[in-house]
């Protein structure tokens, strides 16, 4: 295990380096001059001031000495300057990821507490009304835009009824409820999302697992159903599905631009696109960097929760 542990944690720094010089030189390839915008945005500004700007933020230097240099500042712990905002962008990243991870953690526990039940429930009734039922929901969820299931929940929840808020986060130092008043619905709209693809990666991997020798010797016997659902079939039917929810969880993290567009939520993924608008190469490229190193932790999650819930896959033979 330490052996592929560290061998793991080698891959990440190699796979963050070339993703680091990739993005670098894309968004620096972008059209458009950052200077050019901020001159755009403040009349008074000269041609000297121009020249001044462009030195200062190193942008009259050849891209890849710029990213060399960014890149040796980044090894000592400085990832520069947001043009946007002003501030360091460990300053503007840290609590829109904060933010970000309360809100996509929120939803995937949501999401994998009714989904995997549900799933197990649903595959021990194969083509029964309710497993029909319970189809065609995950199908309507899975073909659900993000955006129109916001609107559905805004209009309804904070509209029509006005029990909660449409958007926005709460305020420094309000009680926990009414933070989780402001969370209710941009999770849920997550959680939604999500929910119908894993009960249907649920139903399926369940369904063949009780289809094993195993499962039907151990029904020949008269073990009770329950126990043959949850102490014998549950944790191989696992093994797939832990795969899925662990990298389906760093897509959670860099994906769920829309919902916090919608919702107002002050989150890394809606920091990510207006940094890429406005040219802000910093602040677009450590956050890029932030939402690969989620994917990639997902991949390595998945690999051990799969070694976990099946104890045939061996991780020390993929180390060497």
């Amino acid at each position: 295990m330490t052996r592929y542990l560290a061998a793991r944690t080698v891959e990440i720094v190699v796979v963050l380096a070339i993703m680091s010089l990739v993005v670098y030189l894309l968004i620096g390839l972008m059209p458009g001059d950052p200077i050019d915008l901020m001159i755009a945005g403040d009349p008074n500004m000269t041609s000297e001031d121009r020249i001044r700007l462009r030195a200062l933020y190193g942008l009259d230097r050849p891209l890849l000495e710029r990213y060399l240099a960014w890149l040796g500042q980044a090894l000592q712990g400085e990832f520069g300057y947001s043009r946007s905002f002003g501030q360091p962008v460990l300053a503007v990243l840290g609590p829109r990821l904060v933010n970000t991870l309360q809100l996509a953690g929120l939803a995937f526990v949501l999401s994998i507490a009714v989904a995997l039940p549900l799933g197990m429930w649903v595959a021990a009734r194969p083509r029964s009304r309710a497993d029909y039922l319970v189809n065609l929901l995950c199908f309507a969820g899975i073909s659900a835009p993000p955006f129109w299931l916001a609107l559905l929940l805004i209009t309804l929840f904070a509209v029509t009824l006005g029990w909660l808020p449409a958007g926005g986060t709460a305020e420094p130092g309000a009680s926990l409820a009414d933070r989780l008043r402001h969370l209710a619905l941009p999770v849920a709209t997550l959680a939604l999302v999500q929910l119908g693809g894993y009960t249907r990666f649920m139903r399926g991997a369940m369904i063949e697992t009780l289809r094993q020798d195993y499962v039907r010797t151990a029904r020949a016997k008269g073990v009770p159903e329950h126990r043959v659902l949850w102490g014998h079939a549950f944790r191989n039917a696992l093994a797939p599905v832990l795969t899925i929810l662990a990298l389906s969880f760093g897509g959670l993290v860099s994906g769920a631009l829309i919902t916090e567009t919608m919702f107002a939520w002050p989150g890394m993924g809606k920091a990510i696109y207006q940094a890429i608008l406005d040219n802000d190469y910093n602040l677009a490229l450590v956050g890029l960097l932030v939402a690969t190193f989620a994917t990639i932790a997902g991949n390595l999650l998945a690999d051990l929760g799969h070694a976990w819930a099946d104890p045939r896959v061996s991780l020390a033979g993929d180390g060497r």
